[in-house]
């Protein structure tokens, strides 16, 4: 556990070391590195709706690296990537809608992965099987399996992987991760992660068949054949267990995450949740309101408070945010920088993030300064072996505690955890349960 706290730490340094001497930022917020060569990594985006738009602006705002594939199993998402491409690149990748063709080209160095969340993982270890480096959005996997075998499968093709939680990449984040390791709100005790929006209901699907310009079948992939509904495609799968994995990974992976980077934990002692779908009757698997805790072993909480269908803000005007409270004050952080509160709440100093982020209701899809610096980092990792910002070893974690929100709620009891690698204890119907999927013959990842 204390080398898990000092390798945050270091991160965390080296972070705000990197922003303040080793980054310039253009005019044109194109970010450079003073001396180093043009060698350019050719990188294929697959998944175009969501966030594929953010992805291919934030690569053309990089330096070193081209676009030079994109990729859906739906022709007119394809082709409609294409003209945005077009504006944003001044070009037109290469278009494909096999990702598998893909993999075996040679040319390709690295794959932007922002398919639906049931492709995450499965992708990514094909990816780093064909000698890819991986960028892929949150969360990073479906469930605790692919979760696990994605950093080992990380470790032994010794590619480089980055999870798209892009505030890793704020300035103003690492700085306030540095100064409350350092104590400026002395022991850290609290953290609350929230995430608000006032999503419509979903209805109930009507069975058709999938539009002709969809590859229903490769769309599906690694999960068990479903007939196509109209209310799935292209963004309400997030909502269905075979595909998607609710709003806590869906929003909440990125608040958790920062709240465990900047108390320094890695997995819980205990978890538990409570919440429920309360604004409609529909098909809606997930839960449209969810509070859950985590405890761990140094007494230390962390809660999660998602409201997916009432977008009442808080702390001011923030859909979404981390608050961190300690025994000398508090620190809010979100996408727009940090607040520093004494221990009455009084506030003692406000930084803004150069790289500021829509910290209001809306998700994460469209491109932000912050994407562009994540990307920036993890092309560099590539050339130059700079740390990266979310290495997967690391940002798993945060995809792990997610999911084991998600089974508490569904198993409506408490779940004691191993604190050293996260498996649930003693409750072995939920292992049975939830740890791992049922896939699709001859789609299951392996190593």
């Amino acid at each position: 556990m204390n080398d898990r706290r000092e390798f945050i730490k270091k991160t965390a340094l080296a972070s705000a070391a990197l922003y303040l001497g080793g980054v310039a930022m253009a005019s044109n917020n194109t970010f450079f590195i003073p001396g180093l060569a043009n060698d350019t990594i050719n990188m294929a985006v697959i998944g175009l709706n969501g966030r594929a738009e953010a992805l291919v602006e934030a690569m053309a705002g990089c330096t070193n690296v081209r676009v030079s594939h994109i990729c859906d199993v739906d022709s007119v998402v394809l082709e409609k990537h294409k003209a945005y491409c077009k504006s944003k690149l001044g070009y037109i990748p290469a278009t494909e809608m096999d990702f598998r063709k893909l993999l075996e080209n040679k040319d390709i160095d690295a794959v932007a992965i922002a398919t639906p969340e049931h492709w995450h993982a499965p992708m990514a270890i094909m990816a780093l099987q064909a000698g890819k480096h991986v960028y892929v959005e949150k969360p990073c996997s479906h469930n605790l399996f692919e979760n696990e075998l994605l950093v080992a499968a990380q470790k032994k093709y010794g590619k480089i992987v980055q999870m798209g939680n892009q505030q890793r990449s704020a300035l103003t984040s690492a700085l306030a991760v540095k100064e409350i390791s350092e104590g400026i709100i002395g022991k850290p005790y609290l953290g609350k992660a929230w995430y608000s929006n006032s999503r419509k209901p979903i209805g109930i699907g009507n069975k058709i068949k999938a539009p002709d310009t969809l590859n229903w079948d490769l769309w599906q992939g690694p999960a068990p054949r479903e007939s196509f509904r109209d209310n799935i495609h292209p963004y309400n799968w997030h909502w269905f267990k075979a595909w998607g994995t609710g709003e806590i990974h869906n929003n909440g992976t990125h608040e958790i995450d920062i709240c465990r980077w900047a108390m320094g934990l890695e997995y819980p002692a205990k978890v538990s949740s409570t919440g429920g779908r309360f604004h409609a009757s529909d098909d809606w698997q997930f839960f449209d309101t969810q509070l859950v805790n985590y405890e761990f072993e140094g007494k230390e909480v962390i809660t999660w408070e998602g409201l997916s269908c009432n977008g009442l803000a808080q702390y001011g005007n923030r859909g979404r945010g981390s608050i961190i409270h300690g025994t000398k004050g508090s620190v809010l952080l979100d996408r727009g920088g940090y607040i520093l509160y004494d221990i009455n709440g009084k506030v003692i100093k406000e930084v803004a993030e150069i790289n500021q982020a829509s910290t209001k209701t809306a998700d994460t899809k469209g491109f932000d300064l912050l994407t562009l610096a994540h990307m920036q980092n993890f092309i560099n990792a590539i050339r130059i072996n700079e740390p990266l910002h979310s290495p997967i070893a690391d940002a798993s974690v945060s995809t792990h505690l997610c999911h084991l929100g998600n089974i508490a709620q569904f198993e409506q009891k408490s779940l004691e955890i191993n604190k050293t690698n996260g498996h649930i204890l003693n409750n072995q119907a939920a292992i049975d349960k939830h740890w791992k999927r049922e896939y699709e013959k001859g789609w299951e990842p392996k190593l």
